[in-house]
Order: C-alpha cells, then sequence, then structure tokens
C-alpha cells in the first residue's frame, strides 16, 4: 500500500513538474519569442507619457497585440519607461520592447564636427542632420551662453547622442567641453609661452594654426613660427585671417580665389594689415592645436610656404622663403598643367 502511494505521489510530481515546464515555455513564447513586429520601426516615448498610454499607441501600430502583457512585461522590468526615441527592429518580442524602455535603450546617432569650422559651418552641418531636432538659434529674449557663442567657443569632436536631440542642446555641450579645457588650464596655472597672456589668446593662435595645416605634427612648428613673428613685432600675415574677414566670419571661400588685392581688406582681424592677435578667434579648434600652441616647437623659423605634398617648407630668413615660394609656384604651374 505504502510503495502505491509512493508511486502515485511521484507521478504526481512528475505531472506537475511537466505541468511547470509547458507553461514556462508557453510564457517564455508569449513574452521573449512571439512578435507581432513586422517591420523595422522607430518608436517616440514622449516625456511624462504613462505605460498605459504607451501601451495603447503599440497595440494601436501592431507591435504588440495585448496591453495586458505589456503592462505585465514592464513591472517585470521594474514598473518604469524611460522618454526617448527608440529602434525596434522586426521579430521583437514584447518582453525586449518593455525591457527597452524600461532601460533606456534608445536610439543613437553620431555627430562628427571636424576641427577647424567656424560656429557658422558647425550650425550649418548640424541644420543639415535630419537626426537632431530644433532650430540652432535661441528664441527671442534666450540669454543663455549657448545663445551668444562665438568661434573658439566650442570643442569640435565626435559626439554620440540620442536620436532626436535637440541642436542646440548639443552645441551646449561642445560649449561646456571646451569650458572645461579652459578651467583646466586655470588650474594647472595660466601657463603660456611668451607673449601670450590669456585664454582668449591661445584659442586664436591655435585656430590661425588649426586652419593653416592639418597635420598634427606641423601644428607645434607653425605655432613657433607666429610665436616668433609675435615677439619679433612682425605682422603675422595669415590668410586664413583674410578670408575670415572676407567672408563675413564663415571661413570658406567656397571655391573662389584668395587675390592679393584682397589681403587690403579693412577689418581688425587682417593680419596683413594689423601687428599682432586678431581679437578673437578664427574657428573651433582641436586639442591637437591648443597643445601645439602652449608646447611650440622651439625654432627660430619666421617663414612657411606649402611644399606641394601636404605639408609646408619652413625658413629663418627672407631669401630661403623667397626660394621656398618659387619652388612652390613651379609645383602648382606642374599641377595645374
Amino acid at each position: 500500500m505504502k510503495k502505491k502511494k509512493k508511486l502515485l505521489a511521484k507521478k504526481y510530481v512528475h505531472i506537475i513538474c511537466f505541468l511547470i515546464i509547458i507553461i514556462v515555455t508557453v510564457l517564455f513564447y508569449i513574452f521573449g519569442i512571439r512578435s507581432t513586429v513586422e517591420r523595422d520601426v522607430v518608436f517616440n516615448v514622449t516625456k511624462g507619457v504613462n505605460v498605459s498610454d504607451v501601451a495603447i499607441q503599440l497595440q494601436e501600430r501592431n507591435l504588440i497585440d495585448s496591453i495586458t502583457l505589456f503592462k505585465i512585461a514592464v513591472r517585470g522590468n521594474g514598473g518604469r519607461i524611460q522618454s526617448g526615441q527608440y529602434d525596434i527592429p522586426r521579430g521583437t518580442s514584447v518582453w525586449r520592447i518593455a525591457d527597452m524602455f524600461a532601460n533606456g535603450d534608445i536610439a543613437t546617432t553620431t555627430v562628427v564636427i571636424p576641427e577647424g569650422l567656424t560656429v557658422k559651418q558647425i550650425k550649418e552641418q548640424l541644420m543639415a542632420d535630419t537626426s537632431l531636432t530644433g532650430d540652432v538659434e535661441c528664441g527671442a529674449g534666450t540669454d543663455l551662453p549657448v545663445c551668444n557663442l562665438q568661434d573658439g567657443d566650442l570643442f569640435p569632436d565626435t559626439y554620440k547622442v540620442a536620436r532626436g536631440t535637440s541642436r542646440l542642446a548639443l552645441l551646449d555641450l561642445m560649449r561646456k567641453k571646451m569650458e572645461d579645457l579652459e578651467t583646466k588650464w586655470e588650474k594647472t596655472g595660466r601657463i603660456a609661452p611668451r607673449p601670450l597672456k590669456t585664454w582668449n589668446e591661445i584659442v586664436t593662435l591655435a585656430s590661425i594654426v588649426q586652419k593653416e595645416t592639418s597635420k598634427e605634427s606641423e601644428m607645434p612648428i607653425i605655432a613657433s613660427v607666429y610665436l616668433n613673428r609675435l615677439r619679433d613685432k612682425m605682422r603675422l600675415q595669415a590668410d586664413p585671417t583674410v578670408v575670415y574677414a572676407l567672408t563675413n566670419r564663415l571661413g570658406d571661400m567656397r571655391g573662389a580665389p584668395l587675390l592679393r588685392d584682397n589681403l587690403k581688406i579693412e577689418s581688425p582681424y587682417n593680419t596683413y594689415t594689423n601687428y599682432g592677435l586678431p581679437p578673437a578667434p578664427i574657428a573651433n579648434v582641436g586639442i591637437a592645436a591648443i597643445h601645439a600652441v602652449l608646447q611650440p616647437a622651439d625654432t627660430n623659423y619666421l617663414f612657411f610656404v606649402a611644399d606641394g605634398k601636404g605639408g609646408h617648407k619652413f625658413a629663418r630668413t627672407y631669401e630661403e622663403h623667397m626660394k621656398n615660394h618659387a619652388d612652390w609656384r613651379e609645383i602648382k604651374k606642374e599641377l595645374n598643367q
């Protein structure tokens, strides 16, 4: 009798285990495998919306087939959802959707801001980027720092942000990153090579260096040339400063040549007619150009000209510079043939 009861109990245990396995399998299929998402979609969870409203929107778009199951999945992931734009791939289960919303697994975009662009050029680039939202200009009466940007205020870099990020928010992120560099310089003793004294002067010279060359290895040498000219009370005679003045601070001739008469333009930014640095930066600079100015090469060069290979030839005397200039003219003739 006892043996019979043991066998019966064992049988019930097996049946219960079997039923549990079936239930777990069904639940796993319903929540973790089954999907009504037939194609890749983008879904926006607006700020402040509740779980029920999101569930209704998902069902209306045929991304889930049960509001109740979605709510259960949300509870299983902490009970909250985060606002943002989400990429929901084809075949995504209800549990995965709830997990994405709960953990803020939002869609991102990468915005690459090249070094040497002006604020106007950066704003043009951001306006052309459809993954961002909003305007690059502030509304009337707004007086935040991001509303009064000048060249040299922004730090060019690769920024990974949430898709749908406002353009002003990204500009402010770039501004704060540049501001952090200035703060770091101040905290480390405000050290600068003679005759530079202020952060504005450092970034202004760095912006000229940035526009003169894209080769980081050359930047400290070019910085030394301009520092040597400043110490010798020579005009900097930097073409990029003339371009900046000619283009109303756009910094791009858009294919037009820089002519000799252009070098006479009346502007405080024209370093052919004015001594010293321009009043402010002519572009937004990267860390390499800043380092080049803070740690310039030790040279006695006073001149440089393009070498036709993407770099420059440097000279100590005007006579040597004229020879290098003649070489460059011959190279240009060959290139134009």
